[in-house]
């Protein structure tokens, strides 16, 4: 187990790290894109020109023979919860773990939330719920939640997402936002449990892995051992039909994946554990501006 000290240590650098993110792009793009969903039903009055057509109330207006709309009022803050996979699949990466990749994401995303005065939960699992903090405000709650999130030692290595979404729409009451940070390299038969959490509230998929999960490099024969399984495999990388064979078994993965998440109407972000976030958070971002106003 590391030292309190230098957990706090890296609790600080990731604080420092992330901060010019939240200051620039996130900040004002977290709030736009969120804050204008935090809203909540006020009242029933009469249509007027200009009114956007979609918030007529269409039972109310088949009762008065004219048109009524619904009024909204925002939500003064709105939960978030972070939902990280720890499983033993996540310490791999060539040149920073995915894990890592994952908490400093998660990090951004809470440092955001905390300048929005929102607040912020985190569940943490493998095959099951390890750990479950509910939500709260406050800088000295986030920072705890990073070093949970740095310091935790699982129980299990091996990964399964289904109880944990089973878990999650039963515990969340409030409607939230949810951040899933995974590799998804577990059992993919999730859909049912996904769309249940789906219908009660925002689900942001955010799958993170690897170049070398990708492309395997002509280095000869090497001996890979599974993370979660402690399985060992000798392969011979210099097999072009091997590595090529390889990558599209990735390719059809991601793309089933992703698949499977626009049937459920899912936002996926893809990151690689080697390659700044900042660009993938852009263009999701971006994503769901744009969606805002159509």
């Amino acid at each position: 187990m590391p030292q309190t000290k230098q957990i706090l240590k890296k609790v600080k650098k990731i604080e420092i790290k992330t901060k010019h993110l939240v200051d620039g792009l996130l900040q004002g793009a977290y709030h736009s894109v969120f804050k204008g969903r935090g809203i909540e039903f006020s009242e029933v009055r009469e249509y007027i020109p200009g009114d956007d057509i979609r918030t007529i109330d269409w039972n109310v207006t088949a009762r008065m023979n004219s048109p009524f709309v619904k009024e909204f009022i925002e939500e003064r803050d709105l939960t978030v919860y972070i939902v990280l996979d720890i499983s033993a699949s996540n310490d791999f990466g060539s040149e920073k773990s995915k894990k890592e990749a994952a908490v400093e994401l998660a990090a951004s995303l809470m440092f955001a939330a905390l300048r929005n005065n929102d607040r912020v939960g985190l569940c943490l699992f493998t095959r099951e719920v390890e750990r479950f903090i509910a939500p709260r405000k406050g800088r000295k709650h986030i920072l705890k939640l990073i070093r949970d999130m740095i310091e935790f030692n699982p129980k299990e290595k091996t990964t399964e997402i289904t109880p944990t979404l089973v878990f999650l729409s039963k515990v969340i009451k409030k409607r939230s936002i949810v951040f899933i940070l995974s590799d998804f390299l577990a059992e993919a038969n999730f859909e049912k449990e996904f769309k249940m959490l789906r219908n009660k509230h925002d689900v942001i998929a955010v799958n993170i892995n690897d170049i070398r999960e990708s492309i395997i490099p002509d280095v000869g024969y090497i001996e890979l051992e599974d993370e979660e399984t402690g399985e060992q495999l000798l392969l011979d990388t210099s097999d072009e039909e091997f590595r090529r064979e390889y990558s599209n078994i990735i390719k059809k993965r991601n793309k089933e994946l992703n698949n499977k998440l626009r049937r459920l109407r899912i936002d996926l972000v893809q990151l690689k554990s080697d390659e700044p976030f900042e660009i993938p958070l852009k263009r999701f971002f971006r994503m769901r501006e744009r969606r805002m106003v159509r």
